[in-house]
């Protein structure tokens, strides 16, 4: 195999790998930001050693047994320093594992609660949302500082920064390697999963720059939801988050034209949405569904895109019922935004009229007053009453306030469309 093979081999076994290398790791040594400088070695050492050597059969279990023979080192210069007896616990613990034949059986016994703790300990409320997306793709996902920054159209230095700040606010915390109990898993898992969803939104529709989706997004936080739900079987909102996922993905695709330009839902050629992801996230609704007698926020607004799946045709949509589902939701957890979107459901199963009047009670809420889809939202129901003036005014102050390139461009031309026939 010749060099470039090998380092690309390398780059996708690093990006299976690194999760539970640097989970496995930080069981350990107590330390997440040493756990991935540790894993980090063991890739280098791989980088050096296997284009001439070869890679090894079981290359996980190659880059596992590297890293902790490293650790060993790292935890007697500690204890050199100051033996304490916590560390040569650990030092001896890690020597058993070592001593054991099968170092991939070793591996794999604690792999499924190793990933959960670093689950948890990436999305510690402790950090900024910021800091927890960066530290999740970056320790879970195994993307680059790079891939990070270019996702998410932020300077590298900003995206390093983060990471380091997230890692010393760990340590310097004493945050506990260890999966909540009880009443704080709640807690907890609802930062979990609004990082999973913030890494899919941001590819679902994002919020700047030249692109109106990013595939790659989606299906990272699709790929950890799934993770996730393996390690916690038994919780509704975790299946919850995957349906809506996946609904919602399956319609990637259709999403963008063959320029780019955005597609908006109903005008969608519904014959290139996914139905293997569409039966994927129907069964996930169905076990979401099953765990829980209370819809949580994702298990409803995985109902609602449920709605649109089912659907053939645009016309057969039943919008009564997606009304009724964000009317459910914002009981949940009250929001101008759900009220905007049961807004359209509203205007779509009872008229344009019927929707302006809700929307029109939410242009008084100072929250949405430089969210650009209040005046999107309020053009395309002006212009379906006719009002086409009004309709070209509010298009042109949504396109003024999206930071996304493609949709200003969509708006100004509905504005200009709106003008033209006025």
């Amino acid at each position: 195999m010749a060099d470039s093979e090998t380092h690309g081999a390398i780059e996708a076994i690093w990006r299976i790998e690194a999760a539970r290398l640097i989970a496995g790791l930080a069981r350990i040594v107590r330390d997440v930001g040493v756990a991935e400088d540790l894993a980090q070695e063991a890739l280098v050492a791989a980088l050096e050693r296997w284009p001439e050597s070869g890679i090894p059969d079981r290359p996980g279990a190659w880059l596992m047994a590297t890293a902790k023979h490293r650790a060993i080192d790292l935890l007697r210069r500690r204890t050199l320093l100051d033996r304490k007896h916590e560390e040569l616990g650990r030092e001896l613990e890690l020597e058993r594992e070592l001593a054991v034949s099968d170092l991939e059986d070793a591996i794999d016994d604690h792999i499924g609660d190793d990933l959960l703790r670093l689950v948890f300990i990436a999305c510690h409320p402790v950090l900024s949302t910021e800091a927890r997306v960066a530290l999740t793709l970056r320790l879970l996902g195994g993307l680059t500082t790079e891939e990070i920054a270019r996702a998410f159209l932020v300077p590298e230095a900003t995206v390093a920064q983060r990471i380091v700040r997230a890692k010393r606010t760990l340590a310097d915390q004493h945050v506990p390697f260890e999966v909540p109990r009880g009443a704080e898993l709640a807690a907890r898992l609802s930062s979990v999963l609004e990082v999973i969803y913030l890494v899919f939104n941001e590819g679902h529709t994002a919020t700047s720059g030249s692109a109106w989706i990013r595939p790659e997004l989606c299906e990272e936080a699709m790929r950890q939801g799934r993770v996730l739900a393996g390690l916690l079987p038994d919780q509704a909102e975790v299946h919850g988050l995957i349906a809506l996922m996946e609904l919602q993905a399956s319609r990637l695709a259709a999403r963008v034209g063959p320029d780019g330009e955005p597609v908006l839902l109903l005008d969608q050629d519904r014959g290139r949405w996914d139905r293997l992801l569409i039966q994927r996230g129907l069964a996930a609704l169905a076990r979401a569904e099953s765990l829980s007698a209370e819809p949580g926020r994702y298990t409803l607004q995985a109902g609602l895109a449920a709605c649109h799946a089912r659907a053939g045709r645009p016309e057969d949509t039943d919008w009564r019922r997606i009304a009724e589902l964000y009317q459910a939701l914002g009981r949940l957890e009250p929001s101008p935004v759900v009220e905007l979107n049961r807004a359209v459901a509203v205007s779509m199963a009872e008229g344009p009229a019927a929707g302006l009047t809700l929307v029109d009670a939410l242009t008084r809420d100072p929250s949405l007053r430089r969210y650009h889809l209040l005046p999107s939202v309020r053009g395309d129901l002006l212009a379906k009453l006719g009002r086409l003036s009004e309709a070209g005014a509010e298009f042109e102050r949504a396109a003024a306030l999206t930071r996304n390139e493609r949709e200003r461009t969509l708006l100004l031309t509905r504005a200009a469309r709106c003008r033209g026939e006025a």
